[in-house]
């Protein structure tokens, strides 16, 4: 029997997809369970007219994360932090660190959207990557300096 999955089924396919199981399989489990149902012409139809509806979605974030990736790389990223000798930190700059800067700049980044893969313990330059959508990122330039206040 072919069948249109509604939701991701292990082992069995991915959401809208058209595939062939066996009658009981469909009958007794997929289709009652709400996670697929029979691949009939106006099903498939309908299913067509999400993978568009999906597609321009896709395409509208992509074109979101590419704009944002502009503007992110365009911020200067300076992070303060107290040194100890030999121009090594007290503590670290973390990811989280590097989102709070973001967030005063005005942009919502998760830090777990940060690739810093481990945290920075030096005065430098560094570039880190900001994933935004899927295979979209930037590539944010972050500065540690000294502390001049204390």
């Amino acid at each position: 029997m072919k069948v249109i999955l509604k939701k991701d089924v292990d082992k069995v396919g991915k959401a809208m997809e058209v595939i062939s199981v066996a009658d009981g399989f469909a009958r007794n489990y997929l289709i009652p369970s709400e996670l697929a149902v029979v691949a009939t012409a106006g099903n498939i139809g309908t299913l067509d007219a999400a993978r568009k509806t999906e597609a321009r979605r896709e395409e509208k974030k992509l074109k979101e994360a590419r704009q944002l990736a502009k503007k992110i790389e365009k911020v200067p990223c300076t992070i303060t932090a107290a040194v100890a000798e030999e121009e090594k930190l007290f503590g670290s700059v973390t990811a989280a660190d590097i989102a709070d800067f973001l967030k005063k700049e005005g942009f919502e980044i998760e830090r777990s959207a940060i690739d810093l893969p481990e945290p920075i313990k030096q005065l430098g330059v560094y570039t880190v990557t900001v994933t935004l959508y899927k295979d979209e990122s930037a590539k944010l330039k972050v500065w540690v300096v000294k502390d001049e206040s204390k």
